[in-house]
């Protein structure tokens, strides 16, 4: 059994059974925020305890969990007790983010073997950035890791003019972001993302050790500092380590969460 206190940010909250909001909707958000506040690292309770703890029925328990395993929160396996789903990293969506925080923030050992870090010339890639063909850029291949594991293949370019200083930086444990602002001056305030499904080629499957065919997401992200474009980045993501969330709200100022909307991270 954890030991967890009945109250504080561990505790279970009562659920309002005067709001509109179903209880399995209430429990589920509940359980969730205790999962945040770092709750239920040894074990995820029983549906006999949930049930006890908030004075619901079995049904909205098992309604909550359900959401809880769909949303890849909890793993349920037969035959034994249902678990937090520590592999698997959240990654939210229509804000400014960075990879290597959010998973800090998440308790995730983040580092990175880099694989090149270098001048080079791109044309395409000038042409994403608003530059000359054969403008100068610093191109920075990353293989990120998560806990040991591989979990993105990762390679941003941004100009020369402005990111000559990162060739002296040591990426192994740090975030693009936080050295583009520290060493050049330069700090990412928008920009744009799309994502979608993708198929590596043998060499990222390689890299980050997925199966022959198996799927990936593949991101293409264009960073600006103001107006100004000052990275495009391509990143292929392993499918089973990751998961997009969007929050939302009838009163909230849209942004349109089509397939292909989002936003930066480093």
């Amino acid at each position: 059994m954890t030991t967890e206190p009945p109250d504080g940010a561990h505790g279970p909250r009562p659920l309002d059974r005067r709001s509109p909001l179903p209880l399995w909707a209430q429990l589920f958000d509940d359980l969730r925020r205790r999962m945040q506040a770092g709750a239920f690292t040894e074990e995820f309770p029983a549906e006999h305890r949930l049930t006890a703890e908030y004075e619901v029925s079995r049904h909205t328990v098992r309604e909550a969990l359900r959401k809880l395993r769909a949303d890849g929160l909890v793993i349920a396996e037969r035959g034994r007790a249902s678990r937090l789903d520590t592999r698997r990293i959240q990654q939210p969506l229509g804000s400014l983010y960075s990879l290597f925080r959010e998973l800090e923030g998440q308790g995730v050992e983040q580092r990175s073997e880099v694989l090149r870090l270098e001048r080079t010339a791109d044309g395409t890639v000038a042409g994403h950035l608003g530059l000359i063909p054969d403008a100068p850029l610093i191109v920075l291949e990353r293989l990120r890791l998560a806990d040991g594991e591989p979990l993105a293949h990762d390679t941003a370019y941004l100009p020369a003019e402005i990111a000559e200083p990162l060739l002296e930086t040591d990426f192994g444990h740090t975030s693009l972001y936080g050295e583009l602002s520290r060493r050049c001056g330069v700090k990412v305030t928008g920009g744009r993302e799309r994502i979608q499904p993708f198929l590596p080629d043998i060499r990222q499957a390689w890299l980050l050790g997925l199966a022959d065919r198996e799927p990936a997401f593949a991101i293409e992200r264009l960073g600006r500092a103001g107006e100004r474009p000052v990275e495009w980045r391509e990143t292929v993501v392993r499918g089973d380590r990751f998961t997009f969330v969007a929050e939302w709200s009838d009163d909230s100022r849209a942004v349109a969460l089509a397939p292909r909307a989002a936003c930066p991270s480093s």
